[in-house]
């Protein structure tokens, strides 16, 4: 028998806190009905209600992790411009064990958006909204003089997010070789090197 609507959404956050915990535990690839049927102490039959297929609840798992990644405590922007540009891309890298659990997510849901077409959509949705995030911070850097007159914001943009979503990996591989001090000091020698070589 379904749930009904009232205890359908007090149970919501329930089950969205059983995904949470099994992707933090397992990542993707445990993620399962069973899993977090397990997780809550209640029957797969049950957690069907709420997640009729697998997809539907890799869907939910998503979405989660897009919300969670959004509440995260986030470093003031300090002003337009690089400083700013700075704060955005150290809120992404793992500098924290939290960080560090959340990135190991992200990174664990690419295959599966990969062999899904609308997930792939999505996801290249989230990376055009990032983009469109530090974008204007650039452009400020641009008038503020931080950048050339002749630097291209489009494409320093996507070299930025780029540069910092490969170090996420590295870090994420070989926390020992890329700590937290030496993310950062990578990410303010990429951000000099940006100016310089834009400059020249």
């Amino acid at each position: 028998m379904p749930p009904a609507p009232g205890d359908r959404e007090a149970r919501r956050e329930d089950v969205s806190e059983a995904v949470w915990r099994v992707l933090a535990d397992k990542g993707f690839g445990g993620l399962t009905l069973r899993a977090v049927a397990a997780a809550m102490g209640v029957s797969t039959g049950m957690l069907m209600h709420y997640f009729p297929t697998k997809r539907a609840l890799l869907v939910h798992a998503l979405d989660l992790l897009e919300k969670r990644t959004a509440e995260r405590p986030r470093r003031p922007r300090p002003a337009a411009g690089l400083a700013t540009v700075r704060a955005i891309l150290l809120d992404i890298l793992p500098l924290t064990p939290g960080d560090t659990a959340r990135n190991r997510v992200w990174v664990g849901s690419w295959d599966l958006s990969l062999a899904d077409d609308e997930l792939a959509a999505e996801q290249a949705g989230r990376y055009e909204r990032l983009r469109a995030t530090i974008r204007p911070h650039l452009e400020a850097a641009r008038e503020l003089g931080e950048l050339p007159a002749t630097a291209d914001p489009e494409r320093l943009t996507a070299t930025a997010v780029a540069f910092t979503h490969g170090l996420v990996v590295q870090a994420l591989f070989d926390p020992a070789g890329f700590t937290a001090e030496s993310q950062t000091a990578l990410l303010d020698d990429f951000l000099a090197s940006m100016a310089a070589a834009t400059g020249a």
